[in-house]
């Protein structure tokens, strides 16, 4: 009788490839981040956000990045989920704002094509858990 023995590591791999074969199957490609086949949902917007260099205050600050990965698709009212978000310094509110508890808006809710990214910074002592609330295709 022959044993199968798993390590960690093996487990993840093989989760890895599963998950991407059952993306391959639905039509999405892991070679840039990029979905295709134009199908649109909120998993089309990936939101990235990264420690970068502290104001002269000393106050951390982060940066964000929100991007249209969907091939063929235009996006727009982008809402994320955002907590009490406020940021030290002025953030564009064209690019994001604030509406309410736990709602941001994103490009001031107008579309953002396919690939297009937008990015703002922020300041404060504690980064944000940001994702996506909802989004209009179309």
């Amino acid at each position: 009788m022959a044993v199968l023995r798993l390590t960690v590591t093996s487990s993840l791999f093989i989760l890895g490839v599963l998950a991407f074969v059952a993306g391959c199957a639905m039509g999405e490609s892991s070679s840039k981040g990029v979905r295709t086949g134009g199908q649109c949902s909120k998993n089309s917007i990936s939101v990235s956000q990264s420690k970068t260099n502290p104001l002269p205050s000393g106050i951390p600050q982060y940066i964000v990045e929100i991007a249209n990965t969907c091939s063929n698709c235009k996006i727009s009212g982008i809402h994320l989920n955002c907590g009490m978000f406020s940021s030290a310094t002025l953030i564009n509110p064209k690019i994001f704002r604030r509406l309410a508890y736990n709602d941001c808006l994103v490009n001031d809710g107008k579309p953002l094509n396919s690939g297009a990214v937008v990015s703002f910074k922020y300041a404060t002592t504690f980064s944000f858990p940001l994702s996506v609330s909802s989004v209009v295709c179309g």
